[in-house]
């Protein structure tokens, strides 16, 4: 099976002769056994220019790639555009880590590390909306800060819970985490909101989730490419303080941890449970 590849095709630092601003688009598998790589001027960024380059990356390959995935939501729209005609899936997803690296290896290569807006550069910058409240519909009866020991993950990849995403690659040893760690997460008690809330997670795909504090502290969930909710909002001096624990609890768990939705408190039956993980390659500019 061929393998996917992942893709950006943004605007660079960088202009043409005629000082138009310059697009480029990158291509690579994960182990970067191939790479591709192309710019064009602003005028000409669009689907069309992208089709045809994709067909030509394909020639070169000499497979058709199963899917293509990408980090960046204009980047993503272009694609799902050009694909169309290639029957070549496209795939939202935040963790890139080939793609974000060789992104980083060639903007220290630029002239201009500042942008036309006279701002930092980043390879990942992206323009996103602020944090939006949880629909009051959906929001559970309670909720709390909690912990998994890897013994509990296991045994919940073998339970009859209705939506779930328990990724692989996310796995403690997988990521070479110490079965001794306790895993953070939050637990929420939805009542008859539970499936609900689950299918509602579901649908905005969860990335994972942080605590910043405020006047009210709030919790945050980043979804999606760019997306970002607020759970839930205290002012209660001992939640702050599971707040700060779930956080540092987070950052010794290689940024791993847990959203688990269950309709009561009785530990016997559950709604949703996704394991989620905050790292470098999931954080958006």
């Amino acid at each position: 099976m061929s393998p996917p590849w992942q893709i950006d095709f943004y605007r660079r630092p960088l202009k043409n002769t005629d000082n138009q601003p310059l697009w480029e688009l990158l291509l690579c598998t994960p182990n970067m056994g191939f790479s591709y790589g192309e710019t064009c001027s602003q005028t000409d960024a669009n689907a069309m220019w992208l089709r045809h380059q994709l067909k030509q990356a394909i020639h070169r390959a000499g497979y058709r790639p199963k899917v293509l995935q990408v980090f960046r939501p204009q980047t993503q729209t272009l694609a799902e555009v050009a694909c169309r005609e290639l029957d070549i899936p496209v795939e939202p997803k935040r963790g890139l880590p080939t793609l974000k690296q060789w992104l980083r290896q060639r903007s220290a290569w630029y002239p201009n590390l500042k942008t036309y807006t006279g701002e930092t550069y980043s390879p990942f910058s992206i323009e996103r909306p602020a944090p939006i409240p949880l629909p009051d519909n959906l929001w559970g009866e309670t909720w709390r800060f909690a912990g998994l020991s890897n013994a509990d993950l296991l045994r919940f990849q073998y339970e009859a819970i209705p939506v779930r995403s328990i990724p692989k690659e996310l796995l403690p040893l997988e990521i070479g985490l110490s079965s001794t760690v306790l895993i953070p997460g939050v637990v929420i008690d939805g009542g008859r909101r539970a499936m609900a809330l689950a299918q509602w997670l579901d649908s905005v795909r969860p990335a994972f989730l942080k605590y910043i504090a405020g006047q009210p502290d709030g919790l945050i969930l980043e979804a999606g490419l760019c997306d970002r909710f607020v759970l839930t909002t205290f002012e209660d001096s001992d939640v702050r303080g599971a707040a700060n624990a779930f956080e540092q609890r987070k950052a010794t768990a290689k940024g791993l941890h847990f959203l688990l939705i269950r309709p009561d408190d009785s530990g016997i039956t559950y709604s949703g449970l996704w394991l989620l993980q905050e790292s470098p390659d999931t954080q958006v500019g």
